[in-house]
């Protein structure tokens, strides 16, 4: 018999323990990697394709838990056979098959345009614009939805979409009021119309993953979705290597590190943090996706949005200016509507399962026992 089934409340308990370590993951990801690499680009930095290759570079990060997964199904399922009491197969290294290793590396290959478009934005823009406008990606994540998984619209969604939609129409009518100084008009709107394409194509990417689980026809387990993880990373790191190589990057770094305005070694610390920073956001979603739902990990995101506004106000002196203060009321009241659907949608369902089961089980009077009907 398995550990988690002779003790379900310790199992419960690691759960617990898991989903809080993931949300606070999920948190240092959310904040740290806009301003690790607004950092960058404030004190001289001018590669994108370098700073985009840093969002996923560090995917051997990811070994780490999927080693640590094998050693433990191996471990039960040596204990399983020695007991007697298992007629499995060993378990597999590799739990993916064909079709979600390519669906995956597609996925890679698209990521890896979202970085440089979300790198170059980044580079424009101040943490507080450009992170107003990613919020928008649940908008074009709802319209994808509906496209390729045949999602639902209800009122709530509709009103999500219209407020983020309008949220970013009043940061796009304002544009310019918080140039970075020594930046033209041009670069500042070619950096704004960057990082709406970089919303728009995360938002189709989260719906993409969604219907290539479903064609997959594999169970989604922890360990496949980490599997999942690592390919899609891989090769949207082989994307951007491409483009470092032929903008000749990797040449310029050491005397980008010595013009650096924090020092040279500060230089390679802040790319190691931005790296390592940035995984920590993509592995704190897949873990809080596991461990809760998507609404929760979606949750953590939003909460994470005023602060990391906050955030970059006191370290960057960046303005926050009116406009912002409306983008930022609209984009919440937006987020919580579209989260106000989904918990109605939760409670929903789990009512019907309720209902299901407790018509499933026999009535009273047809329980017997030893020949008896009991009351």
């Amino acid at each position: 018999m398995a550990e988690d089934e002779v003790n379900p409340n310790n199992t419960a308990l690691c759960r617990k323990i898991l989903l809080v370590l993931n949300c606070i993951i999920l948190s240092i990801g959310t904040t740290g990697g806009p301003l690790v690499m607004r950092l960058y680009f404030i004190h001289g930095g001018e590669r994108v394709w370098l700073l985009s290759w840093l969002e996923t570079a560090a995917w051997p990060i990811i070994m780490a838990p999927l080693a640590i997964s094998y050693t433990y199904r191996r471990r039960r399922w040596a204990a399983a056979t020695a007991k007697g009491g298992s007629t499995w197969p060993p378990p597999r290294r590799v739990l993916m098959k064909p079709f979600l290793f390519v669906a995956s590396a597609v996925v890679g290959v698209l990521t890896g345009v979202d970085n440089y478009l979300y790198a170059y934005g980044n580079a424009r823009l101040p943490v507080s614009t450009s992170s107003l406008i990613i919020a928008s990606q649940l908008a074009f994540t709802a319209g994808f939805a509906f496209l390729l998984v045949k999602q639902r619209f209800t009122s709530y969604s509709i009103n999500s979409v219209f407020l983020l939609t309008l949220a970013a129409v009043v940061l796009a009518l304002h544009a310019g009021s918080d140039r970075p100084e020594g930046e033209s008009d041009r670069d500042y709107m070619l950096g704004f119309v960057m990082t709406v394409v970089a919303a728009a194509l995360y938002g189709f990417l989260l719906p993409l993953v969604e219907l290539s689980y479903k064609k997959g026809k594999q169970a989604i387990t922890y360990s496949l979705v980490l599997e999942y993880q690592l390919v899609m990373c891989c090769f949207a790191t082989a994307f951007s290597t491409v483009g470092m190589l032929i903008n000749k990057d990797f040449q310029v770094i050491p005397r980008e590190a010595k013009e650096f305005g924090l020092g040279e070694f500060k230089y390679y610390t802040v790319l190691v943090c931005s790296a390592i920073v940035w995984q920590c956001f993509f592995l704190g979603t897949i873990g809080v996706i596991f461990c809760a739902s998507s609404l929760s990990s979606g949750v953590v995101v939003a909460v994470m949005l005023p602060v990391t506004e906050i955030l970059a106000v006191i370290f960057f002196k960046e303005k926050f200016s009116a406009e912002k203060g409306v983008s930022l009321v609209l984009s919440l009241w937006g987020l919580i509507s579209y989260f106000y659907k989904e918990i109605k949608h939760i409670k929903k369902m789990n009512l019907n399962q309720s209902r299901n089961q407790d018509q499933n089980q026999p009535p009273p009077q047809e329980v017997e026992m030893n020949g008896q009907s009991l009351p």
